[in-house]
């Protein structure tokens, strides 16, 4: 028994002379379940079904459910404590958020200055002589946040972890993919999304704004058809072309490099870069040379436009959520201006408000108990490596020595960014933006040529989600997602197994996917796979593919089971895995029942309830076109598809409609 487990036995032993203990709950939300369903022909409705019969989905919000409720009790919190640091700032770092929010929430003065603040951005764009000026425009805009047709971003080098290293890559596209340029089925998307533009450019005073949308979307067509697709962006060998700056010119005549990486404040500092798509490099010079100056100018002039509107008056702001809200995704109606305040900080000053969040709402005793959690997790791979059948001794042996070499951050990190230097005006909103773009840039621009700094965060801790990053072997659960419905310390495990558990198996198998497991314990992409093991584990993988590609969430639109691979392998790993740690987790004992329901029973529904939503089809079409993520009913029924431990936890056999035959299910852990 581990000290932590001999300590609560000892305190349980301590309160039983003084009263009866207080018996776990079981975690799951039984008011949302639709028990007129048998969990043998439909889980999620079965667990879910009372709850998603009877909840609307907000008009503010494009889909609704755990995730975004936790995601509105963040911003709750997040706004106790920035109303609080305008009334009694104890800091710098409190004035700085309280500046911000004020900045924000002055909408007559927003709208006063109407597109006053955005003018020296759209001056610069009005200078451009020739299209050789676009170097130093895009290397401004990489600086201001403002999409371009490329951009960059830097990180651990992927095959020498050591370093910091700078890839570029395509961009520039104002809708999410570029199938929505090019299905046939999207075209009343385009040409909403063309009226938007033409709007847009109206109000910013544009004369023949028409003509002018028509450019924009040709341009970005054209930059549509020379873009991978986010398939053949999965593959990280495809992606990783070193280039050095000697020979970028080779790559992209016509194209400034030397102004460009002056004016992106790389140059000096490396030898090579990264280049992620290489032909879609060599294509975009071609694009550059025959594409008129003016239609760049309108092209850029319009990119400026996007990205500033939710910053300038209300006629833009409005505009903008009309095609991006509403014809985009379906939400009638914009969220509360405090709550995009709340978002506004979250990305200049999140780990200013971390600090804040994690002290008033993250008990030190949840991040006790879910490490001992991790840990068993852990424990469950390292027992379940050395029985797979498709992993060869000699890949298990190195599989073991990948696992044993990840990292756990949880919660928050061990030491706090540095905002000091980041200038924030209470009366200057959009100055306030990009400042801190710019900040946030050369933060990022100043890791290059410096030693690998493993205590910094990807995610903020009031962030409700959780990662893994294979260039660090690490695994991140920020404080918002350690709360129920995913982890509650008042339950029994079964359903913090199924929920967190679930979560945290799924980002740990991120290390052995079909992405993740090309990259060694040390973060550098190289195979350790033998050929049989890659064989083996690609007949799973394309069984899986199959699997969800069936899945029709929207008539017309299929999940892509080859965009969704990585995470649906991470699902179904996950799950087994967590399932393994719960039976660890019960030292041979049997589970209590409650609610009338098993251990097993509850660690299934407990998985089944965090991915409980409701989405608009606008949004569904959306992620299915954009986002490596299944729909969220699809990754529960998908998953528990796979699962022995399922079948055996509801007795289901052929005949039921849940049921699978043993040789179709994909067993990958």
């Amino acid at each position: 028994m581990n000290h932590l487990l001999a300590s609560a036995v000892a305190t349980a032993l301590l309160s039983a002379t003084v009263a009866a203990a207080t018996p776990p709950t079981s975690g799951i939300d039984t008011s949302g379940m639709d028990k007129s369903v048998r969990p043998q022909d439909d889980f999620y409705q079965y667990v879910n079904g009372h709850w998603l019969a009877t909840t609307p989905i907000p008009a503010d919000k494009a889909s609704y459910g755990v995730f975004t409720i936790l995601y509105d009790k963040s911003l709750d919190n997040l706004r106790a404590i920035v109303e609080q640091s305008q009334k009694a700032p104890g800091n710098a770092g409190e004035r700085k958020i309280g500046d911000l929010y004020a900045s924000f929430m002055d909408e007559a003065r927003v709208n006063a200055l109407g597109l006053k603040p955005l003018q020296p951005e759209l001056d610069r764009i009005a200078a451009m002589k020739s299209v050789a000026d676009l170097a130093p425009l895009i290397a401004r805009f990489g600086r201001i946040g403002v999409d371009a047709p490329f951009g960059g971003g830097v990180h651990q080098d992927n095959k020498d972890s050591t370093k910091y290293v700078i890839d570029f890559g395509q961009s520039g596209l104002g809708l999410p993919d570029r199938d929505y340029y090019l299905t046939d089925a999207l075209k009343a998307k385009r040409d909403a999304y063309q009226a938007h533009i033409e709007r847009m450019l109206a109000l910013a005073g544009d004369k023949d704004a028409k003509a002018e949308a028509a450019s924009v979307l040709a341009l970005e067509t054209a930059l549509a058809k020379i873009q991978w697709s986010k398939v053949e962006n999965r593959d990280p060998n495809k992606v990783y072309n070193k280039v050095m700056v000697a020979d970028l010119p080779a790559l992209m005549p016509g194209f400034d490099w030397t102004t460009f990486l002056a004016d992106a404040g790389v140059a000096g500092k490396v030898d090579y870069v990264i280049i992620s798509q290489p032909s879609y490099f060599k294509a975009l010079s071609g694009l550059i040379a025959s594409t008129p100056l003016p239609v760049w100018k309108t092209y850029f002039r319009w990119q400026a436009l996007h990205a500033a509107a939710p910053y300038l008056s209300k006629n833009f702001v409005d505009e903008s959520f009309a095609f991006y809200g509403t014809t985009l995704n379906g939400v009638p109606k914009n969220r509360p201006r405090w709550q995009r305040g709340m978002r506004l900080l979250n990305g200049a000053l999140g780990e200013q408000l971390g600090q804040a969040y994690v002290a008033r709402y993250f008990p030190p005793e949840s991040k006790a108990r879910v490490t001992e959690l991790v840990h068993n997790l852990l424990a469950a791979y390292k027992q379940s490596i050395d029985t797979l059948d498709w992993m060869s001794p000699e890949t298990k042996k190195q599989a073991q020595a990948k696992l044993a070499t990840y990292m756990l951050k949880l919660g928050y990190p061990d030491k706090w960014r540095d905002y000091s230097a980041l200038r924030i005006d209470r009366g200057d909103l959009l100055g306030n933006v990009t400042r801190a773009g710019e900040f946030e840039y050369d933060r990022e621009i100043n890791k290059l040529g410096k030693p690998i700094d493993r205590s910094e965060w990807g995610m903020t801790p009031q962030t409700v989600n959780a990662y893994y990053n294979p260039e660090m072997n690490e695994i991140v659960f920020p404080a918002a997602i350690l709360q129920p419905p995913f982890f509650d310390p008042k339950a029994d495990d079964a359903a913090n197994y199924g929920a967190i558990g679930a979560v945290i198996g799924h980002e740990i198998s991120h290390g052995f996917d079909d992405q993740g497991s090309q990259y060694d314990g040390a973060g550098n992409l190289h195979d350790w796979w033998t050929k049989q093991d890659h064989e083996k584990f690609a007949a799973k993988t394309r069984a899986l593919v199959a699997q969800y590609s069936a899945f029709e969430p929207v008539k017309g639109f299929h999940l892509n089971g080859e965009l969704t691979l990585g995470e649906n392998i991470a699902d179904n790993s996950g799950l087994a895995i967590a399932y393994k740690a719960y039976l660890i987790s019960l030292h041979g004992k049997p589970a209590p029942v409650i609610d009338g329901m098993t251990g097993p029973q509850r660690f299934y529904a407990g998985f089944a309830q965090v991915w409980r939503e409701k989405m608009r089809d606008d949004a569904m079409i959306s992620q299915i076109k954009s986002d490596p993520h299944s729909i969220p009913v699809d990754r529960v029924m998908g998953t528990v598809a796979n699962q022995p431990g399922f079948f055996e936890a509801f007795d289901i056999k052929p005949g039921d409609k849940m049921y699978v035959a043993p040789d179709q299910r994909v067993i990958i852990w």
